[in-house]
């Protein structure tokens, strides 16, 4: 793996799709382990699909937008909107801890 440089991370898809791509798979494979394996399946197959992860530089964090109204995007199955906003705020949250670890980074500290 190529070592992370923030600027090129400008450009993600060209320059680290392969570790983007494991970043990905890995929460996936987290989140289907623990959860309702037919929401994680609808949840990355109609929202995260066309998510996009950031990288701020500055705040050295990681962060993953979700497309525009997300929760509605979801009609594969039927599931309430608070188990699904709290799976989903879930799934996020694993993959940006997968982006750390597979650039090996370290998160930033809370303050």
């Amino acid at each position: 793996m190529a070592e992370f440089d923030p600027e090129r991370f400008e450009d993600k898809y060209a320059n680290y799709f392969p570790e983007l791509q494991r970043a990905y798979k890995n929460a996936f494979e987290q989140m289907n382990e623990r959860y309702d394996s037919e929401l994680i399946h609808g949840i990355d197959q109609q929202i995260l699909n066309e998510s996009e992860p950031f990288y701020d530089e500055g705040s050295g964090r990681f962060t993953v937008e979700l497309p525009e109204n997300p929760t509605d995007r979801l009609t594969a199955i039927v599931v309430d909107d608070e188990k699904l906003a709290e799976t989903l705020d879930r799934y996020v949250a694993q993959i940006e801890t997968e982006l750390y670890r597979v650039f090996d980074l370290e998160p930033p500290t809370e303050e």
